[in-house]
């Protein structure tokens, strides 16, 4: 991104902006292959000790 010291707040805003967008388009994530949630580590109830009493 460019120096933006000598842009106003809202022009510096601006310009944040639209590089976020640019480097959204440039650099797109790949889907995911595995589903959502599924690497959390799996806790058993009876590990979690006195939280959810």
């Amino acid at each position: 991104m460019a120096n933006t010291t000598t842009l106003s707040r809202d022009e510096r805003k601006k310009a944040k902006r639209t590089a976020r967008k640019k480097r959204k388009a440039d650099k797109p994530l790949k889907p995911r292959d595995y589903p959502r949630g599924s690497k959390k580590p799996k806790v058993k109830k009876l590990a979690r000790g006195q939280a959810k009493r």
